[in-house]
């Protein structure tokens, strides 16, 4: 097994760190560094997915006939690792990452011809329709109903955490259009904008506190929404849990070492910032401690994915290795933001609601503190649910104990 990086590579891994320090520029830069939830606002956010689309690595792991750039496993981990180690924006995955792979494997080609452009060049906005109230990592008790009518469904129910749905032209759905047999065999998988009647959008509030209009997640009620079964309905009718699970292995495929590295590099920052008594806190020996042991879960969990790199480009499937790296990563996330909490100390405490504001051009706004506490108490809150989105630590758990243990 090779881990080591070919001499082509490296020369690709140059290329995109020149491409970055050209590109992510300054105010994106403040922007980042003031965000409560790795997310900007909506203008910062598309600006920045059209420098990658321009440039063709927006979508890199799309086959070259959709408009993907043909890069290799090493290539797709080097560009997907220095992104998310210099901080940018991620790539809203909604679109170019889940639905579109579901449309070029179950789509047909008038529905490719319809929503993979506008996916590639980040006009068209989507969200995610999964989870509802009663229905979160037992997915398969979902009952949004989608009941035919002539050439149209009619849908009636609501989904909850949908992320960034306030700002989605397009919603990907799975709902149930059969009672009969197991609950899986009753899904449908849908795709339709969000700007047809009867549909309402409502936001959840979070302890992050996000400014009006910036908010994560929502609520989406559907009251009689009617959608043509021809444009809406992907691949075959009741079929729509195989599209899920397929969906799933790309929103589970994300490579989280680079990103925690980030992180814990502003933790110890802020550590050789802040004093406990007459020394720097990072010169605290629990706190210390602490610093490295997480470098190390960290140096653990990028071994693990470089092994994971080595299998796929040697044509092998991940497996429950992925299930594994998203407890691995998540759990590390959390971690982080616990001891930036830690280093800050009572700094935290102060609450300003809009936080990126403080980077825009001219503002006048004063921080309470400095700039690099306001978002340690809003962050420690935001990602106490990475361990429970894209399939729960718990439920990945189990799935790990069935495949490898034979539990």
């Amino acid at each position: 097994m090779d881990l080591s990086l070919s001499p082509s590579d490296l020369t690709f891994q140059t290329e995109v760190r020149d491409w970055i320090a050209a590109n992510f520029d300054t105010d994106l830069r403040a922007r980042m560094a003031l965000s409560k939830n790795g997310y900007v606002d909506k203008a910062s956010q598309v600006a920045w997915q059209k420098k990658l689309a321009a440039k063709g690595w927006i979508a890199p792991n799309w086959p070259k006939e959709y408009g993907g750039p043909g890069l290799s496993t090493t290539e797709r981990y080097i560009l997907q690792s220095e992104l998310s180690g210099a901080g940018t924006p991620s790539v809203a995955p909604f679109g170019v990452s889940m639905v579109a792979p579901v449309i070029m494997a179950f789509g047909n080609d008038a529905q490719k011809e319809q929503h993979l452009p506008g996916i590639l060049s980040s006009e068209v906005w989507w969200c995610q329709g999964y989870s509802e109230p009663g229905a979160g990592s037992d997915l398969a008790g979902l009952q949004m109903s989608a009941v035919r009518d002539g050439d149209d469904y009619i849908l009636n129910g609501s989904k909850i955490w949908t992320t960034l749905a306030q700002w989605a032209d397009m919603i990907f759905c799975l709902v149930r259009t059969s009672k009969e047999g197991k609950p899986q065999e009753g899904i449908s998988f849908i795709v339709f904008p969000m700007s047809l009647p009867g549909i309402t959008v409502r936001a959840l509030p979070t302890l992050d506190g996000p400014a009006e209009g910036q908010h994560e997640i929502n609520q989406v009620f559907f009251e009689n929404v009617r959608v043509k079964i021809s444009d809406a309905l992907i691949g075959k009718e009741n079929s729509g849990w195989t599209y899920a699970k397929y969906l799933l292995e790309f929103e589970r495929g994300n490579a989280y070492a680079p990103g925690l590295r980030h992180m814990l590099n502003k933790t110890r920052k802020v550590a050789s910032k802040e004093y406990d008594g007459n020394e720097p806190v990072i010169r605290n020996p629990d706190f210390a401690r602490k610093l490295a042991l997480l470098e190390m879960r960290i140096d653990t969990l990028d071994a693990t994915e470089r092994r994971v790199l080595s299998s796929l480009s040697a044509g092998q499937n991940v497996g429950p290795e992925s299930s594994m790296l998203k407890c691995a990563g998540s759990e590390a996330q959390q971690a982080i933001t616990e001891l930036t909490l830690e280093a800050v100390g009572l700094l935290a405490n102060p609450f300003v609601q809009d936080t990126v504001a403080l980077a825009e051009p001219g503002s006048n706004a004063g921080s309470p503190t400095p700039e690099y506490a306001l978002t340690a108490a809003p962050s420690y809150f935001n990602y106490r649910k990475t361990s429970i989105y894209a399939g729960s630590n718990e439920i990945q758990r189990n799935i790990m104990a069935k495949a490898v243990l034979g539990l």
